[in-house]
């Protein structure tokens, strides 16, 4: 049976009877949408990144879209980014009227290289949104004190860093605003759609509850009034329809109680990839100074990568590339005019990165069997 880059399945046997009979819960309840259980995910989960408010909506995309509408995003105006990340990143920028600008990363970590970032301010510039990339923070020291100095607003994209920290401080905490996925493969991940907004603004709060309810005030069971708002029933700017829904609620709420576990067997994993394959020509991760690590994604480098990848295939294990085109060549975005060359790190990190399986139910012998493979296919001694 094949290795695989990532698993559900054993976690869900190991949690089958919590899992059922939360959603059990939900389904004898009589409220489906924005009730107790979003609120309380809510709730636990901002309190446990550090920020007072959580606003759940229905993906990771449009919590990136919401919370640039919400800090006040205009048409034309510009978001700086990076060009290897997911394209939902720059979708959202552009579904909320705004214009991509990119940044180059550094070669090391993969994250935002923001020695670069003031070089592409411009005076149309509104937001900076760092990508706390497979698991760990971008300098959020460095990009804040540009943001303030600039007084530009900064919005975290946090999908692939449930759980990580710099300087004590976890992600979700770290900007004005920040962006959960909460697709199935994160490193927490419900069991279908769903994301998450933090702040602890709450002019920020207020405006994301509405933005994710049709820009209705009231309708959100956080807020006040709630009957005298239905009795309105009045817009009071233009929204969307993008809630987080009960079911996929009451999931996250028993998972998010084993987050800090499911990190930690993370962190094991990844010590035991990081002895088993030091000496070899792979290019292992590396954390950046005060930084936490949650490794959603244990990212390797190797100049003969897709050599690595068919052959690791056809013996059983199945491996990964995030993402294997930076996203300012992508046809969808040549209209922003960047070109082949224009992030020489990003591109070069584009041909040669790929991901080892990693997720909490790996077990030590599947590990091992990963390592040996690479071994055999670098000609290279690993230790197992």
């Amino acid at each position: 049976m094949a290795i695989k880059v990532w698993d559900y399945l054993e976690e869900y046997r190991a949690h089958r009877d919590e899992i059922l009979a939360a959603v059990d819960r939900v389904l004898q309840s009589g409220r489906l949408i924005l009730g107790p259980h979003v609120r309380q995910f809510e709730e636990r989960f901002a309190a446990y990144c550090g920020a007072r408010h959580g606003i759940g909506v229905d993906n990771g995309t449009n919590a990136l879209t919401l919370a640039l509408k919400a800090l006040g995003i205009t048409s034309g105006s510009e978001v700086i980014t990076v060009p290897n990340t997911a394209v939902p990143t720059v979708s959202a920028i552009v579904n909320a009227g705004a214009v991509p600008r990119f940044v180059d990363i550094e070669r090391d970590t993969y994250l935002m290289d923001v020695n670069r970032l003031e070089h592409a301010i411009t005076e149309r510039t509104a937001c900076v949104l760092p990508v706390h990339l497979f698991g760990q923070c971008a300098d959020m020291t460095a990009v804040r004190r540009i943001a303030a100095s600039r007084h530009l607003r900064v919005l975290e994209d946090c999908s692939q860093s449930h759980g990580a920290t710099q300087s004590g401080r976890r992600c979700g905490s770290l900007g004005d605003i920040a962006a959960f996925s909460l697709y199935p493969t994160k490193t927490l991940g419900a069991y279908g759609d769903g994301g998450i907004v933090l702040t602890s603004d709450d002019g920020l709060n207020a405006r994301m509850r509405r933005l994710r309810f049709y820009g209705m005030q009231g309708f959100d069971t956080g807020d006040p009034g709630v009957r005298e708002a239905k009795l309105a029933y009045s817009a009071v700017e233009h929204g969307y329809n993008s809630r987080l829904d009960e079911v996929q609620a009451a999931i996250l709420l028993v998972k998010l109680a084993r987050l800090d576990a499911d990190v930690a067997r993370r962190q094991v994993i990844a010590r035991r990839y990081d002895e088993a394959l030091d000496g070899t020509s792979l290019v292992l991760p590396r954390t950046r100074p005060g930084n936490t690590h949650v490794y959603y994604l244990y990212v390797c480098r190797h100049p003969d990568r897709d050599r690595i990848l068919s052959e690791m295939a056809a013996r059983g294990v199945l491996l990964n590339v995030s993402y294997p085109r930076p996203i300012h060549v992508m046809p969808a975005y040549e209209p922003y005019g960047y070109h082949e060359g224009d992030f020489p790190e990003a591109e070069r990190a584009a041909c040669e990165i790929f991901s080892l399986p990693m997720y909490p139910t790996l077990t030590d012998a599947e590990q091992d069997e990963v390592c040996r493979a690479l071994g055999a296919i670098l000609g290279e001694a690993v230790t197992v």
